[in-house]
């Protein structure tokens, strides 16, 4: 493969965070293979295994070495072993804020004659 190469930080982080980061990696993976880019992985353990074993939420260095990367993939933290919001604040706010990434877009697509669960609150249209 002669297209670009990118270097990733990837942080699968907990719960549904690992199985949901597998299942995307492959699919980075395979639209590099049809559209001739390559990704080098740089795995980081970061989430409430990591904060549990080692009392350390996301290192310094490691922030740093991802800011040479050219990307950062990172699944869903928190966990019940760990008080709400210390995952939370200390490792996807910190990189949010840290790198200047402000949206958290989750999108969504609405098929026709599919219905769709989501409804307005009462009281707006």
């Amino acid at each position: 493969m002669s297209g670009r190469k990118y270097t990733v930080a990837r942080i699968p982080g907990d719960c549904i965070g690992p199985e949901v980061i597998r299942e995307a990696s492959a699919i980075l993976e395979a639209s590099g293979e049809k559209h001739g880019f390559s990704i080098s992985w740089a795995d980081y353990p970061f989430g409430a295994d990591y904060y549990t074993r080692t009392g350390e939420i996301l290192p310094s260095a490691a922030v740093d070495e991802m800011a040479s990367m050219d990307a950062l993939f990172l699944g869903a933290v928190g966990d019940p072993r760990v008080k709400p919001g210390i995952l939370e604040r200390g490792i996807l706010l910190h990189l949010r804020f840290h790198f200047d990434q402000y949206v958290n877009l989750r999108p969504a697509k609405s098929y026709p004659r599919v219905p769709l669960p989501v409804r307005p609150k009462k009281g707006e249209g």
